[in-house]
């Protein structure tokens, strides 16, 4: 199942007529913890809490609608004689929770493998940066007043409850959310949760949408760039024709630049541009390192790591490969090899038989696994 049909149920239907739209609830099943609730458990929260060592501003503490401030439950420690700064102190976490305080894992995509997962694979299918924060509020209590983000979200729930207050065209709606329940709330969409009787764990998953006005300002800035940097004549105060008549002159030749612009080329560059900048996704790399050390054959068995593209496009007699974080090129001969790698998620290198010789298609294998593309099957 794709991310997003995991957090909207179909997907094709939510792109069509909820993206930006309106708030949209979807409902899964609460026991099913290969699903959104065994994403992040309490658990779990308790663990990066208490036994992580994790540091500010990963952690940050909320109550009653003010950030608390860092001192309150921070605390400093020394490595191998150098001061190590912003580490969580669990007891003051802990005690402030108590106190009625949200605790709030930022960024934590970036650091709990299962929602790095997740991003990953919503990134995707989207094609827009996400980022992941998680809510952890003690019964009868609210962390953040009510609000807006200038951004698309997904909130679900993965353990005890939340009532959410949210903000439409119709006025306020109230609705609980509990394990099982995803909301989608576009952009701008003013809302407030708080805890009843029982403690929440919720994610927020953010989306930061690329927009048209984005890409327009990308393309066009070579063009711009182009233009001489020169002073604007003196006396244009008193006479704006010294500005009018030598502006309209540029903006003709501007357009004519524009119109001169190759969209297709464009576009791929902007696709480049996504799926180079990622950040590195190489959970297992550690094994892939020692298989690598240790020799591949014909019978190794690869996968493709999940949430990594493999994008190939036209470079003459080569081939360049969009891998996320980077990219590679090849000789153009090797791209029907690489198209077969697209289609398969588990495979040998023996598989590639029919496009590669031997020697090839372990180098290229081996290649792979370097790049992070692939990972060993133990």
């Amino acid at each position: 199942m794709s991310a997003l049909t995991l957090l909207t149920g179909d997907a094709q239907t939510f792109l069509s007529k909820v993206w930006a739209s309106r708030v949209h609830v979807h409902r899964t099943d609460p026991d099913d913890t290969d699903g959104l609730v065994g994403l992040l458990t309490l658990d779990d929260a308790d663990r990066l809490l208490t036994s992580s060592a994790i540091r500010t501003p990963a952690i940050r503490l909320a109550k009653d609608g003010s950030v608390l401030p860092e001192s309150s439950y921070t605390r400093g420690a020394t490595v191998t004689g150098r001061p190590l700064t912003g580490l969580v102190d669990a007891r003051k976490a802990l005690a402030l929770f108590d106190d009625g305080a949200t605790i709030v894992f930022q960024g934590v995509h970036r650091y709990w493998q299962p929602l790095t997962e997740l991003v990953a694979e919503l990134e995707l299918e989207l094609g827009h940066p996400c980022q992941v924060n998680a809510y952890l509020t003690p019964p009868g209590a609210q962390g953040f007043a009510v609000h807006s983000d200038s951004h698309d979200v997904f909130v679900f729930q993965t353990a005890g409850s939340k009532q959410w207050e949210v903000h439409g065209e119709d006025g306020p709606e109230e609705l609980v959310l509990e394990p099982g329940l995803s909301l989608y709330l576009p952009t701008g969409t003013p809302h407030a949760a708080r805890t009843q009787e029982s403690v929440s764990l919720h994610v927020t998953l953010g989306i930061n949408q690329l927009t048209w006005r984005g890409l327009l300002e990308r393309t066009v800035a070579k063009v711009l760039a182009d233009v001489p940097d020169t002073h604007l004549p003196a006396g244009f105060l008193d006479d704006p024709a010294l500005l009018s008549e030598p502006l309209a002159d540029r903006l003709a030749a501007l357009a004519e630049d524009v119109r001169r612009l190759d969209a297709a080329a464009a576009a791929e560059t902007e696709v480049r541009r996504f799926l180079t900048s990622r950040p590195s996704r190489l959970a297992g790399g550690l094994h892939d390192v020692l298989a690598l050390k240790q020799g591949i054959d014909d019978d190794a068995r690869l996968r493709r790591r999940p949430g990594h593209p493999c994008v190939l496009l036209d470079r003459g007699g080569r081939v360049e490969v969009l891998l996320g974080d980077r990219s590679m090129t090849v000789p153009a001969w090797i791209r029907p090899a690489l198209e077969e790698v697209r289609a398969r998620s588990t495979f040998t290198p023996g598989d590639l038989a029919e496009h590669l010789d031997a020697e090839s298609r372990l180098v290229l294998c081996r290649r792979l696994l370097r790049e992070g593309l692939l990972e060993a099957v133990s």
